[in-house]
Formats: C-alpha cells, structure tokens, sequence
C-alpha cells in the first residue's frame, strides 16, 4: 500500500447516479481483482473507498455511485487534469485456484464493478460466466466489460433488461448447466444472503467481497469490522474485503 498523487484522465457519468472516473499514477502498481482504493476528497476528513474496476500499468479506473456529499463534490469538481491523493492498493482481493476452471461470477448493484477487475483477470484462461444484476435499464453500464467472458446474463429487477429477477436467481436457473468451480460475488448484503442460502450444500468454494463503510482504509479505526460465523470479528478494509461466504455473518 502506498498514497500517490494521481492525475485524473476522466470523470464521466455512465448510468443513473454512477460515474467512472480515470486517473493516472506514475508508476505502475500491480492491483488484484476485488481490491480497492481510498481517495481523498476535497476538504472531506475521510477518504472515500471505491474498488477498482479496472487497473493497466499506472492506469486506473473505478467506478462510483452518487451517496452524499463526498461523491457528489468527487463527480463536480474532479475533472481531467486535477490532482488526486489516493492509497493504493487496500484489501486482499480474490484468487482462483488452478484447478478451478468454471468460475461463476455474480454480481449486484455496485457490487458489479469489482468483479469486472475479476472478469477481466480470468477471462483469458478460465471459462467465466457473469450474472450482473441492476434496477432496471437506465442502471445498467460498462456491458463491454462484462462481455469478456464465455458468457453473460445481465438482471433487472423490473425486467425492463435481460433476465426478469436478481443475480442469484438467473444464476441458480443455469448452475446445473454450468457446474462451477468456484463463486465470486459481490452486492448488497439481501444478495449475499440468498447467494448463501442457495449454494448451502453444494460443496463448492464461494467468495464474496463485502461493502461497508470505512474510515481509514488500513485497519486501524475499526468502522468497517463485521462480525464472524466463529463469533470472532474481522476488519473488512484489512482482513477483506473478500472473505469466504462461510467466514461471515450476512
């Protein structure tokens, strides 16, 4: 982890209340899919985490959903050329094992920009299959991306889009036809849960990245802390933010 002075590249609005912004670091850091960033914002005391949706050399982009005063000054006042204060890269990301060559990826909400960084890692070398889920059309953003892999479903809530339900549902339509080897998923905790609930006895690995609000991004204020199936409690910013979905209480 180290705090760099980025320069942003762009800062565009790509769907409802999302926008990506680029930014560019002069040396190349090596970030895994799942991990994210603290950004500062402004005069904000705290920093804003966002996972990366896509890392190439010094190349960066994440993507943002408008919440609160932080993003919305992010998305107004952060144009091209501008100068961002951002430690990088946080978190421990998701691994594939070798011998895990189905990987399903299922996703929610926000939750869906993470795991193109995890679309973009294996699709190369394993036969990923996306489940992206959203509100409705207007939601729906960075389909290119998502694309990379053997295959796509994309879900919609009012079926306005693709497949008329969430993520985990069209998964679980098609998981005897795919058999995955392994999960990664990330969303809204209603999303995880159900994910949990369906997958319960299949025998199969399946990780989820958690979103939690933070503090300081490095496991020291302690904000983000969830608590464990053990009774034992873990730092989402440090410990995650992927965990095995068995680790954690949802």
């Amino acid at each position: 982890m180290c705090e760099v002075i980025a320069t942003v590249l762009e800062n565009k609005k790509i769907a409802e209340n999302v926008y990506s912004l680029t930014f560019y670091v002069d040396e190349e850091i090596t970030i895994r899919p799942g991990q994210f960033v603290m950004i500062g914002v402004g005069a904000y005391l705290l920093r804003r985490p966002i996972a990366v949706c896509m890392a190439e050399g010094g190349r960066v982009t994440v993507c943002y959903q408008l919440k609160g005063g932080g993003t919305k000054f992010l998305s107004d006042n952060y144009k091209a050329g501008e100068k961002l204060s951002v430690l990088l890269p946080l978190g421990n990301g998701f691994y594939v094992e070798e011998g895990e060559q189905k990987v399903a990826i299922v996703g929610g909400g926000v939750g869906v920009f993470p795991l193109i960084s995890a679309i973009r890692a294996y699709a190369d070398k394993k036969d990923v299959y996306a489940y992206m889920g959203f509100r409705n059309q207007n939601c729906v953003c960075m389909e290119y991306e998502m694309r990379r892999g053997k295959s796509l479903v994309i879900a919609t809530d009012d079926g306005s889009m693709g497949y008329h339900g969430t993520a985990v549902q069209a998964f679980m339509d098609d998981y005897e036809k795919i058999k995955p080897d392994v999960v990664l998923s990330c969303g809204p905790t209603p999303m995880l849960r159900a994910l949990k609930n369906a997958m319960e006895g299949k025998g199969i690995p399946v990780y989820v990245s958690l979103e939690e609000r933070m503090g300081c991004g490095i496991g020291a204020c302690l904000v983000c802390v969830c608590d464990k199936t053990d009774g034992k409690h873990a730092r989402v910013c440090k410990d995650g933010p992927v965990f095995e979905i068995g680790e954690v209480k949802l």
